[in-house]
């Protein structure tokens, strides 16, 4: 095939990192832990009602890449060792998540996950959101039964900031009146706290002290901003970054590349663009259009710098703690959630 000179600067400027490293590589030093992981948090969904163990199978066989587990291990790793109490806390994690994943979909109407059927499409809405609070009931037992409040405060934290995100968000976009500010609390909230509490966990459950439970909780938080900016850039970005342009567009969200490129352009332009989103984000040449004033207004370039800025101050607060295997495998994960392509 005919390489251009231009797709071949497209090829070198992505990490050659991303593409050497697979997410098995990156989890060698706990594969053993994932593993026995995997094993326990299947124990931990199942149930005595039938239809109930059905759906939790379909839920545990479409699993992602353990990404929050890896964040919790890593973190326990570097801050004393893994431990049972470090096994519960990634199971805690998940549960939680998983729960609201599902009432997600409900919320939103969505008939997908990672390429499957969700569980409304499938068991229609009353079910789904009757197993999404089994799987929170199931998360909060875990914890009681094992007594590791410490760990169910957390997570707890993280949920309950992200629902409040979600609906600051939902005002916001009825608004249109999202400055950087708003931006930054929204993500912080909706998607940075979950990977802060995987962190805080993690070290909480090496029987640490609340100051290194605390630096990792702020490391988390930062990598979760940097991957929530780095998934909002996929929105105005080239067509080979594995997602749809505009999805965000069309749900009036909001995000860094529009609100740079909005504050750095003239009014008239300004007007313009707002109405678009407004008004006709269903439409696929506005969409264009609105893609084509982000890119050419710096609003991409912007967000790289930004998602860099939060990304280096995370590794400044890893490299506090001594190095090793999980250290560095930590550091690659890293790496790998923000210079993804898709």
């Amino acid at each position: 095939m005919f390489v251009t000179p231009c797709q071949q600067v497209k090829v070198t400027h992505k990490s050659l990192f991303s593409l050497m490293l697979s997410i098995d590589e990156i989890k060698k030093p706990i594969a053993t832990e994932i593993d026995v992981f995997e094993e326990k948090f299947k124990t931990s969904m199942q149930s005595s009602v039938p239809l109930l163990d059905r759906i939790t199978h379909y839920i545990v066989k479409r699993k992602g890449k353990q990404i929050r587990p890896m964040f919790v291990f890593f973190s326990a790793s570097i801050c004393g060792g893994i431990n049972e109490s470090t096994h519960r806390g990634a199971a805690l994690v998940e549960l939680l998540h998983t729960a609201t994943l599902v009432h997600d979909d409900v919320v939103d109407n969505s008939y997908q996950r990672r390429g499957f059927f969700s569980i409304n499409a499938l068991w229609k809405n009353k079910i789904a959101v009757l197993v999404g609070d089994y799987l929170l009931s199931k998360g909060l037992l875990l914890s009681i039964d094992n007594g590791d409040f410490k760990l169910l405060k957390i997570v707890s934290e993280a949920v309950k900031q992200m629902s409040e995100g979600e609906l600051l968000q939902i005002e916001k976009v009825r608004r249109m009146d999202i400055s950087e500010e708003v931006y930054y609390e929204v993500i912080r909230q909706k998607t940075a706290s979950l990977i802060a509490s995987c962190c805080a966990c993690g070290a909480a459950s090496a029987n640490t002290d609340d100051a290194t439970v605390e630096k990792m909780r702020l490391f988390g938080e930062k990598i979760g901003i940097a991957f929530q900016i780095k998934d909002d850039m996929f929105d105005f970005g080239t067509d080979d970054v594995g997602k749809p342009l505009g999805i965000d567009i069309k749900e009036k969200k909001v995000t860094l590349p529009l609100i740079y490129a909005l504050n750095n352009c003239a009014d008239s332009d300004r007007k313009r663009m707002i109405n678009l989103v407004k008004n006709h984000n269903d439409d696929p040449e506005k969409i264009a259009r609105i893609i084509s004033f982000v890119q050419q207004n710096g609003g991409l370039a912007y967000a790289e710098t930004q998602m860099k800025k939060y990304t280096d101050e995370a590794f400044a607060i890893l490299d506090t703690f001594p190095t090793s295997d999980s250290h560095t495998s930590l550091e690659q994960l890293v790496r790998f959630t923000t210079e993804r392509n898709k």
